[in-house]
């Protein structure tokens, strides 16, 4: 395999539900990964409310590039590589905050809000230099930037789709979250960072669909958090519904997700305003707010329906992972929501949360078995759930009955391989 060709295909087998476990180890297609994945795909940046006055940035990855995000002072939100064009230095250490510019420590190269190259030290041997052009030497912008419903994404490749043809009718599911109330959203301050030492992927097609583990590796500690009375999330009235390797599995039961902090607020506020959902997005949608569901937005943002927790795994190699990880609440939500919001995801799923622990752990060995030869050979059983698929009257998309189904993780690693050979985005099936 070289990086201008590729057979990633035959790795993955969708017809019957088989998966290579080299997608998981082998360096050659993690490498690959990094060009055809994290450098093709749209990929979660921020949310508008991080970066809300001119001058406020964050700064963050895509794939393994450093990328500032910032308001700028005509109050557009710009993204550009955080490397000084001199010699490559990071030009912002800093994980969030207000500047007026950015200086590289290096050199003391500056850049305004809109990535120019303002000045520099010594500047004037610079000016002296046959041929400087300091219009050729500002920060390298993305290719492309965009928002959907708060939430800004961008992408390095200047043939990708626009950001609302790479969703596609997903948007009808984002909008669960991102629009049952006239106030829009906003990101809780702080952003919780850890390091899982598992593959990308394991975590990401967790979210998509892997709705079958959580009776099982969550059961004490759904036992914890929900106590007694509660009684068991149905799995009868539940789907899988995946658009572009975009995958979202829930069921209708209103309880789920929003029951597991354990601080019965936020169900009982949800409760209340079904109404107002259901005006807004239908009965379906206003269900779908607080049930039992996860969700994944190709490749590597994931979120909790509900629960509320938000989420990006960024890719630090074939067996590492770091993640960020923050809170989602309506902008309109009363204070003592938003803090039972905190503080339940901080319960739940953060590195010592009594949910996030499990799938740690389960991941890490998950990855790390594949570090037998023999091992290696093995492949993965992805079965479960053929036949399901359905026509609904109003689920857009690919869905299937159920949500103890693979069909989302199908259609997660079956976009994976398309990107991974096409050599470009006009041999992409939309």
């Amino acid at each position: 395999m070289t990086r201008a060709t590729s057979d990633i295909g035959h790795l993955i087998d969708t017809a019957e539900g088989w998966v290579d476990r080299s997608i998981y180890w082998d360096p050659d297609i993690y490498a690959l990964e990094l060009e055809r994945i994290f450098a093709r795909s749209w990929l979660f940046l921020a949310h508008e409310s991080q970066v809300a006055r001119p001058g406020d940035f964050v700064t963050t990855w895509m794939g393994q590039d450093r990328v500032i995000v910032v308001r700028g002072r005509d109050g557009t939100v710009g993204a550009y590589l955080n490397s000084c064009p001199h010699r490559g230095n990071v030009v912002c250490h800093a994980e969030a905050g207000k500047a007026r510019g950015f200086v590289c420590n290096y050199h003391g190269w500056s850049f305004g809000l809109d990535g120019r190259l303002a000045g520099m030290h010594e500047g004037e041997a610079f000016e002296r230099t046959p041929g400087f052009d300091r219009r050729k030497l500002g920060l390298t912008p993305v290719a492309k930037i965009d928002t959907y419903k708060g939430l800004v994404f961008a992408t390095f490749d200047p043939d990708a789709p626009c950001l609302a043809d790479y969703f596609g009718d997903f948007t009808y599911y984002l909008d669960v979250m991102l629009d049952n109330d006239e106030g829009g959203t906003e990101f809780l301050p702080g952003c919780i960072r850890s390091i899982l030492p598992c593959n990308w992927k394991v975590a990401a097609e967790n979210f998509a669909g892997d709705a079958l583990h959580a009776g099982w590796t969550h059961d004490s500690g759904a036992q914890a958090m929900l106590g007694r009375g509660v009684g068991k999330v149905s799995y009868e009235n539940s789907y899988q519904a995946n658009v572009n390797g975009h995958c979202w599995e829930f069921n209708l039961d209103l309880l789920g997700n929003a029951a597991t902090f354990g601080d019965r607020s936020v169900l009982s506020w949800l409760r209340t305003r079904e109404p107002e959902m259901a005006q807004r997005l239908g009965p379906t949608r206003a269900r779908m707010v607080g049930s039992m569901a996860s969700v994944n937005v190709f490749p590597n943002f994931s979120f909790l329906p509900g629960q509320n927790t938000f989420r990006v795994w960024h890719p630090r190699g074939p067996q590492e992972t770091e993640l960020q990880t923050w809170v989602l609440v309506n902008r309109n939500a009363p204070g003592h929501i938003k803090d039972a919001y905190r503080k339940g995801v901080m319960m739940t799923f953060s590195p010592s949360g009594v949910f996030e622990m499990d799938d740690g752990d389960n991941w890490q060995y998950a990855t790390r078995a594949n570090d037998g030869v023999v091992t290696r050979r093995q492949r993965l059983y992805y079965g479960l759930g053929f036949g399901t698929e359905i026509d609904h009257p109003e689920l857009p998309g690919n869905v299937h009955k159920g949500q103890v189904n693979d069909a989302n993780q199908r259609a997660f690693l079956g976009r994976w391989a398309q990107l991974m050979d096409a050599r470009s985005w006009s041999e992409v099936a939309s």
